[in-house]
């Protein structure tokens, strides 16, 4: 079924690297706000609490008044930022990766650990008692985090898609994209795409196998010329991917792979841009 049409959808990129907005500081990181149907979200939270402020100011963006953020991993370059967020908006609530130990908070049940009942009880955690439930703290202590491990409608055609992945430097790092069903088809939102640009569409495509647009990092930073054509040719030829565009970690060579396979539905990305994400209505 198709999405019924948004009042308002849009992308701002407000953390990035690259640009040509004279206003904004680039540094490494990811971070954009995306509207629609009224609803503000913040999507990552760049490199540092002092440049994402200074970015959002630029382009007159209150945090203060987010709905909610959606934050794609653990990474310091895109959650380096949060801090200032919950400066000005301190319950906001906060989607975030599931994760044992996780930064973000986890919990885990007591039984993950073996026990030994031989033991003195001043020597056996919890005096030999644990509780049934293990609640481990955040890096951030009051904030509203809901930890997600699964594919996650969040509201009305905006859903979360969680993957893990299984690649040498991020292995079993679980990884979150943001993705919204508009009447043009899906937009899909990319952190790092670590678990593989591929492996996100395609779980996306669950959803609506119409893919409109996809943007973000796609992390082809160090990949070499055949594994950028690898991920091109799947975005193109594959899944049919309508429009892209690439930011943060996608690389110098592949920002320039995937200009040459999509020629003017290539859409610039860099810091300061603000990318309509349907299609003007006729």
């Amino acid at each position: 079924m198709p999405a019924t049409t948004p009042a308002q959808l849009a992308s701002r990129s407000i953390y990035d690297a690259f640009g040509k907005s004279p206003g904004m500081q680039q540094d490494w990181g990811y971070a954009a706000l995306v509207e629609y149907g009224g609803k503000r979200i913040l999507f990552d939270t760049g490199n540092s609490p002092d440049i994402l402020p200074h970015n959002a100011n630029a382009k007159n963006i209150d945090m203060s008044t987010l709905d909610f953020i959606v934050m794609s991993h653990r990474h310091g370059d895109h959650m380096g930022g949060l801090t200032y967020v919950l400066k000005v908006n301190p319950k906001v609530k906060i989607y975030a990766p599931k994760e044992g130990f996780g930064v973000y908070g986890s919990d885990l049940p007591s039984a993950f650990y073996r026990k030994d009942a031989s033991l003195p009880v001043e020597q056996r955690y919890y005096g030999g008692s644990p509780p049934e439930i293990m609640r481990f703290g955040s890096a951030w202590p009051g904030a509203n985090f809901q930890l997600v491990d699964k594919n996650t409608e969040i509201a009305p055609n905006i859903s979360l898609i969680t993957l893990i992945s299984e690649k040498p430097g991020t292995l079993e790092l679980r990884e979150v994209s943001l993705v919204i069903n508009t009447r043009d088809g899906l937009v899909v939102i990319v952190g790092c795409a670590h678990p593989g640009i591929d492996k996100i569409v395609q779980a996306a495509t669950a959803i609506n196998p119409h893919v409109h647009l996809v943007t973000g990092g796609l992390h082809l930073v160090v990949a070499s010329d055949q594994d950028v054509d690898k991920a091109v040719a799947a975005l193109h030829d594959t899944y049919k991917v309508e429009y892209v565009a690439p930011g943060h970690c996608t690389g110098e060579p592949a920002f320039n792979a995937l200009k040459k396979a999509y020629g003017d539905h290539y859409l610039y990305a860099g810091l300061g841009t603000s990318l309509p994400l349907t299609s003007p209505q006729m």
